[in-house]
């Protein structure tokens, strides 16, 4: 593969606090996820978000997560299909009247948190999310784990999806990210992860916790803006990537637009 998108979960500050630094990593993804209001962010804030990516040339999705501030989007909910679809479309269409005012344009939508954890492996909330998002634009490109139940449900309903790997969490052996809840988890060695993602993106194949080889198709790598050391991560990965040729382009640009900075 000789070119891949990089993409964070950016907008996550709310009122006077601040979460991750998201001015120096909009200068090196290619695809920002930009909370809507339900997990994080708040309309300024989201606004400045969609500002700076509009001007550093960042594709822009719609992060879209359960109704919890308080817990940030990753306490598992019960929420009737009726009402999450609802909550999706709300949350898509906050985004877009906001990349609207700023002349941007909101092309993905990537589920956040407990949400996507879930979208992943429970058909009826995957078809919920797909469902909201084809309802309110079947032109949006739905981003999610390779083989999930998120992605088969968006292809039923029609929507374009796009694979994604996470280059900050660690992987079972069947491919699937460790719960936050155990012990490694998440990661934090920047040289370690850009290594890892350059041989994802070339073998196809990551390491999973028990030392096996994993295979894993990703059109675009992910690194948690909220990490610790997270533009650190992010930057070495696009400093090993630039090394080796391969080339950082957004997996949903909007129309007319040229490759991301």
């Amino acid at each position: 593969m000789s070119a891949v998108d990089l993409n964070s979960d950016l907008g996550e500050g709310f009122g006077r606090w601040t979460l991750g630094d998201d001015e120096q990593m909009l200068g090196i993804v290619s695809s920002a996820n930009v909370a809507c209001g339900f997990h994080a962010g708040d309309p300024a804030s989201i606004r400045r978000t969609v500002r700076s990516a509009v001007a550093h040339g960042v594709t822009i999705g719609a992060h879209v997560g359960y109704r919890d501030l308080a817990g940030f989007g990753r306490r598992n909910m019960d929420v009737p299909d009726d009402e999450l679809e609802a909550d999706v479309a709300y949350q898509i269409g906050a985004l877009r009247g906001l990349a609207d005012a700023e002349g941007a344009t909101v092309t993905y939508v990537k589920p956040h948190g407990a949400l996507y954890n879930t979208a992943a492996v429970d058909e009826r909330v995957a078809k919920a999310v797909a469902s909201a998002v084809a309802a309110v634009d079947p032109g949006l490109v739905l981003l999610g784990l390779p083989g999930s139940a998120a992605l088969a449900a968006a292809s039923a309903a029609g929507l374009v999806t796009a694979t994604e790997a996470f280059a900050d969490r660690a992987y079972t052996p069947e491919g699937r990210l460790v719960s936050r809840r155990e012990p490694g988890s998440v990661l934090h060695d920047a040289d370690d992860v850009a290594h890892r993602m350059l041989r994802l993106v070339t073998e196809g194949l990551v390491t999973a916790v028990d030392g096996s080889d994993v295979a894993v198709r990703a059109d675009s790598v992910c690194v948690h803006g909220d990490s610790p050391g997270a533009v650190a991560m992010a930057r070495r990965i696009r400093e090993v990537f630039d090394a080796e040729g391969i080339e950082l382009t957004a997996f949903a640009p909007a129309a007319g637009s040229g490759p991301a900075a």
